[in-house]
């Protein structure tokens, strides 16, 4: 596991570089975890573009097979549902790659997602302090587990349930509020330098 954190500015990777460090990446899938309002999308999205690949949102994908909103498949169907619903679309597109690939914040928690991903891909957690999370995910309603009076306290219980078990991804950095930029340079480091690259996945 590499980790980064404050302090750390993106490094200028030249094309050559770059091109080895896609080479190296081969056909898995980079996959962005970590809890709502880390930044999954937005910087998975600039991610995909340095390393000019394709950037998939687990979620969306997952809204066009329901033919529903995230919030509305909770509403109807429950979590468990969702749950299960997730870990066969994040199966089938871990066979999609090289790719960025965004996941919820809870598809990691599922062991054999987990072990999927650990398997054809690799996990970056993006990991974030309370204040930063809030001051993000309170800036939008749509968040399911957070419609309730004490948005805050399902948070805490949250990153106490879920970072152990993020602690277990490949590379992990600190989102904090800087540029995205500054965050993509920091995973390419982070990737450049990590010898999980090298490992052959599973087929």
């Amino acid at each position: 596991m590499i980790r980064l954190s404050f302090g750390r500015t993106k490094s200028k990777f030249d094309v050559k570089r770059l091109e080895k460090l896609i080479g190296r990446i081969g056909d898995r899938s980079l996959v962005m975890i970590g809890l709502m309002g880390c930044g999954k999308s937005a910087v998975g999205r600039r991610l995909a573009h340095r390393l000019t690949l394709p950037f998939v949102d687990a979620d969306e994908e997952i809204e066009k097979v329901a033919g529903m909103s995230i919030s509305d498949i909770f509403a109807e169907y429950g979590e468990a549902h969702f749950r299960d619903r997730e870990a066969k679309v994040i199966g089938r597109l871990l066979g999609s790659g090289p790719q960025v690939l965004a996941t919820g914040g809870g598809a990691f928690m599922n062991a054999d997602t987990r072990d999927a991903i650990m398997a054809r891909g690799v996990s970056i957690w993006l990991r974030a302090e309370l204040p930063v999370l809030m001051r993000r995910v309170m800036k939008r309603n749509t968040r399911p587990l957070l419609r309730t009076a004490d948005p805050e306290a399902v948070m805490r219980r949250l990153m106490e349930e879920r970072y152990p078990v993020y602690e277990a991804a490949d590379i992990i950095v600190e989102s904090r509020d800087v540029p995205h930029d500054v965050i993509v340079g920091e995973i390419i480091e982070a990737l450049t330098a990590s010898e999980r690259l090298d490992q052959r996945p599973a087929v």
